[in-house]
């Protein structure tokens, strides 16, 4: 880790990559926008190295995260993820992404994508912010209640405005690199 990036990743490898490479990147794939629900409901509670390790466990559990998939999982499905070692084995948690996927799938076809549906809130454009420090960063904002709102009403679950904050950084909704970390989009205009 160098000094010109978010202390965070704390020198985990596997952390320090997804700092680098994913968190925070603009994302316009409605798979990667399932599987950042899942992976931030399922982080509830825990904290992100835990499940960031377990992401692969995810990816095979849930289909590649294809809600198309996930959505028609039935009661044998759930119970064979019970047991799965691979992911966070919490009943409320599987359920969420099951329940989340036939969520998913009325939002994308009521307006095309999930993508168009929830880059709206934003006008298409990620919120980029300027802190100098990680305890500046919030755990959620009026954005992240609006979304978070708007996600219950639809029937999501686990997407209370902590995790949709999670989830919008993570996904570049918003960018909450601090000022001095090289990811941040700002750092070299003056």
């Amino acid at each position: 880790m160098t000094n010109n990036t978010c202390s965070w990743p704390s020198g985990d490898p596997l952390m320090i990559s997804y700092h680098d490479n994913e968190w925070g990147v603009p994302v316009h794939d409605d798979n990667k926008w399932y599987e950042h629900i899942i992976l931030d409901g399922a982080q509830a509670g825990l904290s992100w190295k835990t499940i960031l390790h377990r992401r692969e466990g995810y990816r095979i559990a849930f289909e590649d995260f294809d809600p198309s998939k996930v959505a028609l999982f039935n009661e044998d499905r759930f119970n064979e993820l019970m047991s799965d070692e691979g992911i966070i084995r919490n009943r409320l948690k599987i359920r969420s992404a099951i329940n989340n996927a036939i969520a998913f799938r009325k939002v994308q076809d009521e307006f095309g994508t999930f993508d168009a549906w929830i880059w709206q809130f934003t006008d298409g454009k990620p919120v980029v912010n300027h802190w100098n420090a990680l305890s500046e960063i919030p755990a959620r904002t009026p954005l992240s209640d609006l979304i978070s709102k708007e996600l219950k009403k639809r029937g999501f679950t686990f997407v209370g405005s902590t995790i949709c904050y999670a989830f919008m950084q993570a996904a570049g909704i918003v960018n909450d690199h601090l000022v001095s970390c090289f990811r941040h989009p700002l750092k070299n205009i003056s």
